[in-house]
């Protein structure tokens, strides 16, 4: 068994997109170790942050690299990390056994695209790994209860720092 208290927290970036009804964009995440024993396959987008990768620029890469969505304006950054720990029977084998869950800065950002921007089937022009199946519009307050258990916590704070932008 992986102690804990040994892997570090895996810095990464969250993404809340808005639309114009007020709605958060929400993928289908493929199957991953986090998920196979879980009806919860639904996410915001979310990635690591690489060595010396500024957090806002990291975002927007991100954003990209799973939904091919680049059409948007900042709204706002979550004022503080969040983190969540995965559950012991994922340590040691989610985010690829090396850290104990993450440190994700969170951003808000307005789509100011058309859908038809959005391509989760070859993300990135089509030059990034697919992450997600599919994907929907969805009301904020919502959310938390459509992700898997360990992550609800972190999402929670998300959808009441970003509350007043889905009013």
């Amino acid at each position: 068994m992986v102690s804990r208290d040994k892997l570090p927290y895996r810095d990464c970036v969250g993404i809340c997109v808005i639309n114009q009804d007020k709605k958060v964009w929400l993928g289908d995440r493929l199957g991953s170790t986090e998920l196979q024993k879980s009806n919860y396959t639904w996410q915001m987008p979310q990635g690591g942050i690489d060595k010396g990768e500024d957090p806002l620029v990291a975002a927007k890469r991100e954003l990209f690299e799973e939904t091919s969505i680049q059409t948007i304006s900042l709204l706002k950054e979550a004022p503080d990390w969040l983190y969540y720990d995965l559950p012991d029977d994922l340590l040691g084998i989610g985010l690829k056994g090396k850290f104990r869950g993450q440190r994700q800065r969170w951003f808000a950002f307005h789509f100011d695209g058309d859908e038809s921007e959005i391509n989760v089937l070859a993300p990135g022009d089509g030059n990034q790994h697919q992450e997600f199946q599919g994907w929907r519009w969805e009301s904020l307050h919502v959310v938390p209860n459509l992700i898997v258990p360990f992550k609800r916590d972190v999402y929670t704070q998300v959808a009441n720092v970003f509350s007043e932008l889905v009013i």
